[in-house]
């Protein structure tokens, strides 16, 4: 197994111990506006990618995420199978090249329209799209822009990801099983993007101890390309 593989398979491993951790916690949220199965669909599809994935001979990044993906597809019941596992199985070839700053970026990129495309949700819909896109796009611009490492990009994307999820509490939701609730829904934090946020946080881990990475992480989204109180009027 190439290292980079190796660390794909431990970001699996990683997601799962971490939603299999967090599976109380995401069926309180998920009771709360939906049907209370996000945190046992989700635990039990992880744990199945785990083991799928580290059973696999000398797979490449590309291999194994689309391994985790068709398991994903295959156990998690409801719309989060496809949400989660299809659009991983469609994002997978970006990664054919191996992981670099252009293969990851364009993944992400392909990630979220595919999520977007098969939710047909947007940012405001109470979904785990308020936390996907704002990660997306800053670590896009952190490293096309902003010129940053991969794991510092990440770490931007992780604080993003988490004002995004913060941001599904006050919002009506629009989509989903939550939007049947109407305004009740207000005032409860999504579980989908929760359990978004989770995932990337394990994807930083695991980034930090297999990439090289700064001695201090960035723990804001903000960008130094933009000062903060001043914005460009043009």
């Amino acid at each position: 197994m190439s290292d980079e593989g190796e660390a794909v398979v431990a970001a699996v491993a990683a997601v799962a111990d971490r939603i299999e951790a967090e599976r109380s916690h995401l069926t309180d949220l998920d009771s709360a506006i939906g049907d209370a199965d996000h945190g046992g669909n989700m635990a039990r599809g992880w744990a199945a990618a785990a083991e799928a994935v580290e059973g696999m001979d000398d797979p490449e990044p590309t291999d194994v995420v689309k391994m985790a993906g068709k398991t994903l597809l295959s156990e998690v019941g409801g719309a989060s199978g496809p949400l989660y596992g299809g659009s991983l199985v469609f994002a997978s070839p970006e990664l054919e090249g191996g992981i670099t700053e252009e293969t990851a970026v364009a993944f992400a990129e392909t990630y979220l329209e595919k999520v977007q495309d098969r939710g047909d949700a947007r940012v405001g819909d109470k979904t785990m799209v308020d936390a996907l896109v704002p990660a997306v796009h800053t670590f896009k611009k952190s490293i096309e822009v902003d010129d940053m490492a991969p794991v510092a990009a990440l770490s931007k994307a992780v604080a993003a990801a988490q004002r995004g999820v913060d941001f599904t509490v006050p919002i009506r939701a629009s989509k989903g099983r939550a939007s049947y609730l109407g305004w009740r829904s207000v005032g409860h934090q999504d579980p989908g993007a929760t359990s978004t946020l989770y995932i990337m946080e394990e994807l930083l881990d695991v980034a930090t101890e297999y990439a090289e990475a700064p001695e201090e992480l960035p723990d804001h989204a903000e960008s130094p390309t933009i000062p903060d109180g001043e914005v460009d009027e043009d």
